[in-house]
């Protein structure tokens, strides 16, 4: 009996499913419209929650720079987040402020950004990373400067910045005494040399005494103009004589920089000799340069605006120096002033414009 019903149990209950169930092809009742309405709605909602969650966050960067050849730097750092996977407008925007040497400018543009509650500003050069510094609180900071960033006062050292501010210092002021020593091996009959700087830019007011230094040891004489102002600095450059030097000589400062194509154009024009810090103004016209690339300094800074979007802080992260260096010479520019590079100078140039 009981093997018995061991055995038709399973097919006594079936029996029994059948018969509330009906055959075995009958159709299932079907659900009411509005039920699947509803649960295609709720599958879309879940799929767009998701996607929503998934999507990178578009990470906002304010920068400011001063104009001229120093946009290189900026086009430097968009390249460079371009190479990291990053792409313009999806992952990142780059709202960029040209303040055309004006410091007040710089001023209101950080004020702006803070207040527009910008993810990250990206300053470029000493002066200007220090305004931003000045008149903001919150926001992190990634700079590319051309002076020692502890010195300045913007880092506590390059180990450990501390603070909201990192980033990438390459040399100009450091160069000046090499930049003058190449002026002079090309012109060896040079004697007076004209700067132009800013009397109230700390580094600018560094950068003329370094020139002075080294001036002295090359006996060339330094005739110093000064110019606080982008207007004073075109009035200055305006009034040069075309004998009153033997060669115009850049020292580091960001107005000149700013208005450098009207600085090469007009010392041209009296067939002056330039020497620059930067290979973008040789391209423009000028005889000379010995630095580094304003390109790749922007595209190298690019990683930290890059660590900083993936949460890190900019006081743990170590400030880099450039320390790649390249002599740029315009032969074009030397035959229209009338001059012949030394062979073995050029032989030592990385790059020469023909």
């Amino acid at each position: 009996m009981n093997k018995e019903s061991s055995i038709r149990a399973p097919g006594f209950l079936s029996g029994n499913r059948k018969s509330k169930s009906g055959p075995a092809d009958q159709k299932r009742p079907r659900r009411p419209k509005w039920i699947v309405v509803i649960a295609i709605g709720v599958a879309f909602a879940m799929c767009g929650a998701v996607a929503q969650a998934g999507q990178s966050k578009v990470y906002r960067i304010g920068a400011i720079h001063q104009g001229g050849p120093i946009r290189a730097v900026v086009e430097g750092l968009r390249d460079g987040l371009k190479q990291a996977g990053l792409e313009e407008g999806k992952h990142f925007v780059l709202d960029t402020r040209d303040t055309k040497g004006d410091l007040k400018a710089v001023e209101e543009a950080a004020q702006n950004f803070e207040r527009d509650k910008v993810n990250l500003i990206y300053a470029v050069t000493t002066s200007v990373t220090t305004a931003v510094k000045n008149v903001t609180s919150k926001s992190p900071i990634v700079f590319a400067v051309g002076s020692d960033p502890v010195a300045s006062g913007l880092v506590q050292s390059f180990g450990r910045p501390g603070g909201r501010l990192t980033g990438v210092q390459y040399s100009v002021t450091d160069l000046t005494g090499k930049r003058l020593e190449i002026l002079k091996e090309m012109l060896p009959k040079l004697s007076r040399v004209i700067i132009i700087y800013n009397p109230n830019n700390r580094v600018s007011v560094e950068a003329a005494a370094l020139a002075r230094q080294a001036g002295k040891l090359l006996r060339v004489q330094l005739i110093e103009r000064q110019a606080a102002s982008v207007e004073e600095l075109r009035q200055r450059v305006g009034a040069l004589k075309a004998k009153e030097a033997d060669a115009y000589f850049y020292t580091t400062d960001a107005i000149v920089t700013s208005q450098a194509q009207f600085v090469v154009d007009t010392a041209a024009s009296k067939k002056l000799p330039t020497m620059f810090s930067e290979q973008s103004l040789v391209v423009m016209g000028g005889l000379a340069s010995y630095g580094q690339n304003f390109h790749e300094t922007g595209r190298l800074s690019a990683k930290y605006v890059q660590k900083i979007m993936t949460g890190a802080q900019p006081g743990d992260l170590r400030v880099e120096v450039v320390d790649k260096f390249e002599l740029v010479i315009n032969l074009k520019t030397a035959k229209q002033i009338g001059l012949t590079i030394p062979p073995n100078l050029l032989a030592r140039a990385e790059k020469v414009i023909r």
